[in-house]
């Protein structure tokens, strides 16, 4: 806990904790990161794209690795356990393990990916796809909302995005990934369990959808003449939340708008809003937003609109691996804890690794189920258990 609180004192704005990939803050929490690796006996680097990775070798020098991690960047205005928690368990595991018993048939590695909220630029789990060797070159050209290229942020950080295909591992040198998370939900704490095991992340899809009608004056321009952008994009929000409702286990979202040109005396003549929709499955998932586009482009029709729907993310639905979550129990049965299974309505970095290896996760238990936000709680004691189920995974893997 006291290495979380260590990690949240770095942010891009004073008074909340904000830390975008590639900003100031990145980089000084990276460097603390790379100061904790290395205490706990880990060989550790900052990497072309960001990323802190520590290696703990085995048995003999060069065996593959297990790799445990998590991310270091956050959202606006977040908590200090979405991210940070999975790389300092891995760093108190490997410690712990390293001070208790001789050296294991693999290497451990502990990662703290940069780029995983993706909220700077619009990529998609771009430090974490480095490593599994499916980095897209068309991120380093993407800019945020200053105009400052991913490119020259990188440069300026001091990764190097030409160094970046050599980060690519392949998979006879990975045994696996784990990532330990909180549980962004409230059915561990509803359940009264410290820990739960994930069964698979849900697929996401993000687009930014353009509304353009015509502005004019608030007071001259009749009803019935009126081609209000704002008025047709709050429909279109709407039928969004209601198409996301139909299914239990679908959600979508609009989380941004921005409205043109913004007079209180002004008809709205340009709205731009994003959308994110969720679904375990990729069909549902493809199926909703089919259904969503067609439904916003009827409203568009009926309006006297235009509407444009750019699409920038397709992350697929991915099922955890069942012997590395099969370790996770194992763990967790060595405390006297059974641990819930449930799955992931949030994208995590183990999406991008399972495209290389074996992924598992282990989520923890986090107070009113909330993250994204500054109230993000977790126990000490959770915590505990958290960090033994994983040494305790590794030690049967080992086995």
């Amino acid at each position: 806990m006291a290495l979380l609180d260590e990690l949240a004192r770095y942010t891009d704005e004073p008074g909340r904790l904000t830390r975008l990939y590639l900003s100031k803050a990145h980089r000084a929490t990276a460097e603390a990161a790379l100061a904790m690796m290395q205490n706990a006996g880990l060989e550790a680097r900052i990497d072309a794209v960001g990323n802190v990775a520590g290696r703990y070798e085995g048995a003999r020098p060069g065996l593959p690795a297990l790799i445990i991690g998590s991310h270091l960047d956050s959202v606006v205005d977040a908590g200090r356990f979405d991210g940070p928690l999975g790389i300092v368990c891995g760093i108190v595991a490997v410690e712990a393990l390293a001070r208790e018993g001789p050296r294991l048939p693999f290497a451990v590695e502990v990662v703290a990916f940069g780029d995983e909220e993706n909220v700077r630029f619009p990529t998609n789990l771009s430090t974490s796809y480095a490593l599994a060797g499916r980095y897209d070159p068309l991120w380093l050209e993407a800019r945020d909302a200053e105009g400052v290229r991913l490119r020259d942020a990188l440069a300026a950080f001091g990764g190097d995005s030409d160094e970046i295909p050599a980060l690519a591992r392949r998979p006879d040198e990975v045994v696996g990934y784990l990532e330990v998370h909180i549980e962004q939900g409230p059915l561990l704490e509803t359940k009264d369990l410290p820990v739960g095991v994930v069964t698979a992340i849900n697929g996401i899809t993000r687009a930014r959808a353009r509304v353009t009608g015509e502005a004019g004056h608030a007071g001259t321009v009749p009803m019935a003449m009126r081609h209000d952008a704002l008025a047709a994009a709050a429909e279109m929000i709407v039928a969004v939340e209601r198409i996301g409702r139909r299914r239990e286990d679908t959600v979508a979202t609009v989380g941004v708008a921005q409205v043109r040109p913004g007079a209180v005396n002004v008809i709205a003549g340009e709205v731009a809003f994003t959308l994110d929709a969720r679904a375990p499955e990729d069909g549902v998932r493809k199926a909703m937003v089919a259904e969503i586009e067609g439904e916003l482009r009827t409203i568009a029709v009926r309006r006297g609109v235009s509407l444009s729907i750019e699409p920038f993310m397709d992350s697929p639905a991915t099922a955890m691996d069942p012997w590395l979550t099969r370790a996770m129990e194992e763990g967790a049965a060595t405390l006297g804890v059974t641990p819930l299974r449930l799955p992931s309505g949030a994208g995590h970095d183990a999406v991008a690794m399972a495209t290389l290896c074996p992924a598992a996760m282990l989520f923890v238990r986090c107070k009113g189920g909330i993250s994204h936000n500054p109230a993000e709680s977790i126990t000490e004691a959770d915590a505990d258990v958290a960090v033994r189920v994983l040494i305790g995974a590794v030690r049967r893997l080992a086995s």
